[in-house]
């Protein structure tokens, strides 16, 4: 183990890149225009934002409810991300009302939660396990540096400096102060972000806090559940609890010595985003171990091929190593959304390829099917395989097979909307002497490299094409590094600068070229980019004897619209020759995958529902698109990831 961790490389700010491609920018516009004023008019509709003028008393309808503060600071958030790229000020104006509205919420202790001020006074902090109020205040803090960062107002910014002062007060290992710790992680990676557009170490020092105390005996949850005269035995034993008291938060023990990844599967990914923040900015190498061991078992182990993590709807949550179900997958769009930041964290302090590949996996599969090309409807469950007359359908509105508008818990919506505009942080990152790519697409970006500004320009049809063509302008002659991840589904790469070959130098999945650089050069990285078929680990009884296809970093799928129903029927043969396709008008222009299938019969079979003799097959035709994209077209139709293989 190192004797101390650091952040090697800082994210490319979001305002510093450009997205020109076919798959990106149109996705980037379509939230911009769509989504971010759609969730609005949601927020107003049903009384969120209004909600903050805490005019509600008892006796009157819709009292303010314990996360809204969660999904109007997402809003807030993307809205900020968008104004970093697109000047609005139409839009900055109702910024400035809705934080105007928040710093009226506000009391005068700094506290800022409208369910418990007006809905549920005397209970601040008594159910931290519960009852959102520290997940709140993380979200808002995220939207306050973001609009910070967009605007350079601080009007948002000291509204919230004030909440983390109040928190500060609150909690800590001071005998006066309280020993607790989020319910729902969030605030521990806020807390970061807080302290680095401030520089108050106090924010880290409390980030740290909520990190190190987690887990520890004697228990908080069990002592705050005794001071509201519960009794707490009597409170744990959630259906979903699988063995371990308090897994479901990831409290069942210190975060140091977890080794396998438990419980709700958002706050996870939440949590170890927030440890992997403080070990950087703290040089704890003992808290990175702990966040590589929960890695290897999350993406070794836990993780479906889309990206998407959390297989049981019953508590959002990990189960066990290798249990991935494909017809009750929850891998909720929150949680893929999480592993992306947390991947795009551990990148920043340890430049390996598979966090980038992880990232790219989680995003263009697990993330992205989790809005509608049109923007206004949405997935909070990412199902691998449907069959639209399946009997939890009908009891389940976030295990819907078709996107939806709105949820009854609404944190998808405006998460995957804050991910979207903030798309460029994660192309690019910088650092001292390093220019760092790690994900592909027409775009420009401006770096601080080399104690100069470095302007990159991608040229490329990525994800459709591998080949990508860079543009090097600093702003003047010097010696630096840029490296290029080479994915893990690329089976060869070449290399070449001004036209001449480059021996292709890969230093954990990222090609390196060191040199002085001057304005003009042209770097080409071309990645071969087959249809793969991918196979499961042989445990993951799901998938057993099954294959899926991946091309470049998109999972393809089969639908009932173009292979007819009763996708169960339809087999892959192990030799079939798969062809790629361009299809302009279709989804916006991608690239599908035909060949030849098996289609099972059900002939003979009569009233039979066993026989010694297989079925026959007969020759058949399929086409699969990119997962990202399904259920735009026909919606609650059937779907399939994982074809048979004869």
């Amino acid at each position: 183990m190192a004797a101390t961790v650091a952040r090697q490389l800082v994210p490319a700010p979001v305002g510093s890149v450009s997205l020109e491609d076919g798959f990106w920018a149109p996705r980037q516009e379509t939230n911009r225009k769509v989504t971010i004023p759609f969730l609005e008019k949601k927020l107003r509709d049903n009384g969120c934002i209004d909600a903050l003028k805490l005019e509600w008393r008892p006796g009157m309808p819709n009292p303010p409810h314990i996360y809204w503060e969660s999904d109007i600071a997402k809003w807030l958030e993307a809205a900020s991300y968008s104004l970093m790229t697109h000047r609005d000020p139409a839009l900055d104006r109702t910024l400035d009302e809705v934080i105007g509205l928040l710093a009226h919420a506000q009391q005068p202790d700094g506290y800022l939660n409208a369910h418990f001020t007006v809905g549920a006074p005397g209970q601040r902090w008594t159910n931290l396990r519960d009852k959102h109020e520290l997940y709140c205040a993380g979200h808002l803090t995220e939207a306050a540096v973001a609009h910070y960062q967009a605007t350079g107002k601080r009007s948002l910014l000291d509204v919230l400096c004030r909440y983390a002062d109040h928190i500060d007060s609150t909690f800590g290992p001071e005998p006066s102060k309280r020993r607790g710790y989020p319910g729902h992680e969030e605030l521990e990676l806020a807390l970061v972000k807080l302290y680095r557009a401030t520089g108050e170490r106090r924010y880290l020092k409390l980030a740290k806090f909520f990190v190190d105390e987690r887990g520890h005996q004697p228990h908080y949850y069990e002592l705050e559940a005794k001071a509201r005269g519960e009794v707490p035995e009597q409170r744990t034993g959630y259906p979903w609890d699988l063995g371990h008291k308090f897994d479901q938060w990831q409290a069942h023990l210190p975060v140091r010595q977890q080794k396998t990844m438990e419980g709700h599967a958002v706050r996870a990914m939440y949590l170890l985003s927030g440890m992997t923040d403080v070990a950087m900015e703290t040089g704890d190498a003992g808290l990175f171990e702990a966040c590589q061991t929960l890695w290897r078992n999350v993406t070794g182990c836990r993780m479906y091929v889309t990206g998407g993590v959390g297989p049981l709807s019953d508590g959002e949550r990990f189960t066990t190593d290798y249990d991935l179900p494909n017809d009750t997958a929850y891998a909720e769009t929150c949680a893929a959304i999480g592993l992306v930041f947390w991947a795009h964290r551990m990148l920043q302090a340890e430049l390996d390829s598979k966090y980038a590949d992880a990232m790219e996996q989680a995003l263009y599969n697990g993330v992205m099917s989790g809005v509608s090309l049109k923007g206004d409807t949405f997935f909070y469950a990412n199902l691998l395989a449907v069959d639209p007359q399946a009997p939890y359908f009908k009891k389940r509105q976030r295990l819907k097979p078709y996107r939806q508008p709105w949820f009854d818990t609404a944190c998808c919506p405006p998460n995957i909307a804050r991910l979207i505009a903030s798309l460029g942080q994660y192309f690019y990152s910088e650092g001292e002497d390093t220019a760092a790519i790690h994900l592909y697409a027409r775009s420009s970006a401006e770096l601080h490299v080399a104690r100069q500004k470095l302007s990159l320009r991608q040229e490329t049809d990525y994800p459709w094409d591998g080949k990508v063509t860079l543009t090097v302008e600093p702003e003047r002659p010097a010696r630096f590094a840029i490296v290029l991840r080479v994915p893990g589904w690329c089976p060869k790469a070449t290399l070449s600068l001004n036209g001449a070959p480059v021996r292709l130098r890969i230093e954990q999945g990222y090609a390196r070229l060191e040199r002085t650089w001057q304005r003009g050069d042209k770097m080409a990285l071309t990645m071969e980019m087959p249809i793969q078929r991918v196979y499961a680990h042989p445990r993951v009884a799901a998938d057993a004897g099954r294959v899926a296809l991946r091309r470049g970093p998109l999972i393809y799928c089969v639908e009932q619209t173009d292979n007819g129903s009763a996708l169960v029927e339809l087999a892959l043969p192990r030799q079939a020759r798969l062809e790629p396709a361009f299809e302009e008008g279709l989804l916006g222009g991608v690239v599908t995958v035909e060949g030849p299938a098996i289609r099972l019969l059900e002939a003979g079979w009569d009233d039979q529902l066993y026989r010694p003799r297989r079925s026959r097959g007969m020759p058949a035709h399929f086409k699969a698109v990119p997962y990202c994209l399904w259920g735009n077209r026909q919606a609650g139709e059937e779907m399939l990831v994982w074809l048979p293989e004869v």
